[in-house]
């Protein structure tokens, strides 16, 4: 039998109740039939869990589908969730195992490595009408230098990087959603971190 698909065109719960909730309420009034909930907490995450999921895969694209697909599981499995941990690590957890699939098949059709930048990457045409261009460049630059160092992270050091440099998880969530010990999540940072400074040593 056929899920249904989620409809996220539908109205968003009225201006006044969309912060009366927590995360945790609005997945238990979904579980309990108000289809609103599940476009409030659609739009609490989209946005996140797009910037989460592109710093793994380093494609828009693949990206837009694997929030997507994420958000279907959200949809489809909505009583997995139980409410002895946060929705955010149950959220986070579920867009991070669907990164990670990507990743293993890409890596076994040997499609090309994503640390690579070839000189299409490298080089730079500056926008011709914006006053502003040298800092629109530079700023590009430099986020595309630092997605790249992201990148050539091994996958454990890359998720807690991302998880709390960029998504700003506290320790004790991290620990949660990468199943590893609080000690373990804040060794893997460290190390990523003096791996990311000695990357970019030349943006400084």
């Amino acid at each position: 039998m056929n899920q249904p698909s989620p409809n996220l065109s539908m109205q968003p719960l009225p201006m006044d109740n969309q912060f009366r909730y927590t995360d945790e309420e609005l997945i238990a009034r979904f579980q309990e039939g108000d289809e609103q909930a599940y476009v409030e907490l659609v739009n609490r995450y989209r946005d996140r869990l797009m910037t989460f999921v592109f710093r793994f895969v380093n494609d828009m694209e693949q990206a837009e589908d694997i929030v997507q697909d994420a958000l279907l599981k959200l949809y489809t499995h909505k009583h997995y969730y139980k409410n002895i941990a946060k929705f955010s690590t149950w959220m986070y957890t579920i867009a991070g195992n669907l990164a990670k699939t990507e990743l293993r098949k890409k890596k076994s059709h040997k499609t090309t490595n994503l640390s690579q930048m070839g000189p299409e990457d490298r080089d730079y045409e500056l926008p011709a009408v914006e006053p502003d261009t040298d800092e629109v460049a530079q700023s590009e630059y430099i986020e595309k230098k630092i997605q790249a160092a992201i990148q050539q992270l091994p996958l454990h050091f890359r998720t807690v990087t991302i998880l709390r440099d960029i998504q700003e998880l506290s320790y004790e969530e991290i620990s949660k959603i990468v199943d590893v010990p609080l000690g373990t999540v804040k060794s893997r940072i460290n190390r990523a971190r003096l791996q990311l400074q000695k990357d970019l040593k030349d943006l400084k």
